[in-house]
């Protein structure tokens, strides 16, 4: 008998798996946006010093994954599980950089929400007693995702305007149940997402495609949790962008669970000022990655957030599939995060 499982998608973690440490290694034009300071590293030119953009994303995986392993004063033999994800094809950024650091190694697709795919399903191996040191990583490239599902970059085609700007990122978060630094946060529930479909078959919308899976993630979890959208200080969705975000307030609200607009932020609205010229917003597996590892994960390692529900989204299309003309399936992953911050102690 699953004795773990809250309804028919959540998981409880009775053991709060704690994330020891985070990084995020990014872009100029994401070190340009208004987290450029939180990052902890970026990059001066896409090609960051290697021969090729599919390299520079390798790299950025690499020095994420390993900053993170050492600001948690581990080393790289203490890693059980490296489990990770991009959005090439056979994840090679992920699985390469996999090779370099020699520990037993989960490839993950979801997408956009690999991060927090990788999340649910890392700290579901700590809290039963699998693995002590679970690290998880995802990473995405604009120059590299460009080319791969629409145009090279040479051609300088326009954008639409409900198109998204595919983050230059990765990020790295390190998973214990015996953490040998102050935690940043513990999880203590995940939400596995189900694929949605309502027929959006936009590429360039694919903030459309993926609010339905937000939507179905975040009421199976109020559901399963017995909780409400006032029960947390943050509802933070990975990349829905602009478009996306406003659609997913729109479904709650017809569903009866009203999101508040200031508790409901979007890491691909974060990441981005508006002059920077990214239309609806960012995307990529790389956006919520950096997002949390640079400036969520310190909010609630300082006791500023106390419980916030983190969860990325996915369009779950190729290159293939949208030449055929198939509707683009969503998909949306949840992880609930606390503060190891006691109240009246920050």
């Amino acid at each position: 008998m699953a004795t773990r499982r809250l309804g028919q998608q959540t998981i409880c973690l009775p053991m709060k798996p704690a994330i020891c440490a985070g990084a995020a290694c990014v872009g100029p034009k994401e070190g340009e946006g208004p987290l450029g300071a939180v990052f902890d590293r970026v990059m001066e030119d896409e090609l960051y010093g290697q021969q090729s953009f599919e390299l520079a994303e390798r790299q950025m995986v690499l020095d994420a994954a390993r900053m993170a392993i050492q600001k948690a004063r581990f080393r790289e033999s203490d890693i059980q599980f490296f489990m990770g994800g991009d959005l090439l094809n056979q994840i090679i950024s992920a699985s390469f950089a996999a090779r370099e650091l020699a520990v037993p190694f989960i490839g993950l697709y979801g997408a956009c929400s690999t991060m927090s795919e990788g999340l649910c399903l890392g700290s579901m191996l700590v809290d039963g007693g699998h693995a002590d040191h679970v690290l998880c990583v995802a990473s995405s490239h604009f120059c590299t995702a460009e080319r791969q599902y629409r145009f090279p970059l040479e051609y300088g085609n326009q954008r639409t305007p409900t198109a998204q700007w595919t983050v230059t990122g990765a990020g790295a978060t390190l998973l214990s149940l015996s953490p040998r630094t102050a935690p940043m946060a513990r999880i203590t529930h995940v939400c596995m997402g189900r694929v949605v479909d309502l027929g959006v078959t936009d590429a360039n919308n694919m903030g459309a495609a993926m609010a339905p899976a937000a939507a179905d993630t975040l009421l199976s979890l109020f559901e399963d949790t017995r909780t409400a959208p006032t029960d947390y200080d943050l509802i933070v969705t990975g990349d829905l962008g602009q478009i996306g975000r406003s659609l997913l307030l729109k479904l709650m609200l017809e569903q009866g669970m009203p999101l508040k607009e200031n508790a409901c932020q979007d890491c691909g609205l974060l990441i981005y000022e508006q002059e920077q010229d990214t239309h609806a917003g960012g995307s990529g597996c790389g956006c919520s990655a950096s997002v949390l590892n640079g400036y969520l994960l310190p909010r609630l390692q300082s006791g500023e957030l106390r419980r916030i529900i983190f969860m990325s989204t996915g369009a779950l299309m190729s290159t293939t599939s949208s030449q055929q003309g198939e509707s683009i399936p969503g998909v949306a992953h949840a992880v609930v995060l606390e503060s190891p911050v006691e109240k009246g102690k920050n």
